[in-house]
């Protein structure tokens, strides 16, 4: 079951998501296979994709649009999955 949940500002944000505090130390973004993309003109600045990724690899634009930190994205797909309104397509690496 998806959340639904909005937030109305980046402040209202709950604090990190569920990923040790070492992921943060260590650049995983080269084993991904596929990266998620997120789609701008969708997105309606949920922040379910930030609160969700296990990396900590979300984080927010100067727009107030969730960014992917693809250094440490392992490309997981949990993001692209919880999105309410499918603003995040996985697409594969390279391509």
């Amino acid at each position: 079951m998806k959340n639904n949940q909005k937030y109305s500002s980046v402040e209202d944000l709950p604090e990190a998501s569920v990923a040790s505090v070492s992921t943060v130390y260590i650049k995983t973004g080269s084993w991904r296979v596929y990266r998620p993309e997120i789609d701008k003109e969708k997105c309606i600045k949920c922040f379910i994709c930030w609160r969700c990724c296990p990396d900590i690899s979300i984080g927010i634009d100067e727009e107030g649009y969730p960014k992917i930190n693809y250094d440490y994205c392992k490309g997981c797909g949990i993001c692209s999955h919880e999105c309410p309104n499918e603003a995040i397509k996985m697409k594969r690496e390279g391509k």
